[in-house]
């Protein structure tokens, strides 16, 4: 029999690891000169768009970091491109348009994300 490399527990996902990520936004200024709260980071993806036309060639419709602007908010929090939004705000990413998603993330001063990130299990 084959040696596992390593001991996998039931009921655990083996792929990736859902990870807490609180970011406070900053006031920034957007190039109207209309006072913003900035995050500092893209998404893409929703259950509205087709993934198998996704450049980044993900592997299903859910709410993906796709830019995280250096020294942003974002990026200080410890959000990485490509993770993929489970939750913001207790809110389920998992099944939500993109329109929906980003209206949701300009929405709020603090956002309280659970992300999952592929191969941080993995040592």
């Amino acid at each position: 029999m084959a040696k596992m490399a390593f001991q996998h527990q039931a009921g655990t996902a083996m792929e990736c690891l859902s990870i807490p990520i609180t970011l406070q936004k900053e006031a920034g200024v957007d190039a109207e000169g209309r006072e913003v709260m900035k995050c500092g980071f893209k998404i893409g993806g929703g259950i509205d768009q087709d993934f198998r036309k996704s450049p980044q060639g993900y592997t299903d419709n859910g709410i993906y970091v796709t830019e995280v602007h250096e020294g942003s908010p974002a990026a200080k929090a410890g959000l990485r491109m490509h993770d993929k939004i489970l939750q913001c705000n207790g809110y389920d990413f998992t099944m939500v348009t993109h329109k929906k998603a980003v209206s949701y993330i300009k929405k709020h001063p603090v956002l309280n994300l659970l992300v999952a990130r592929k191969g941080v299990t993995s040592t």
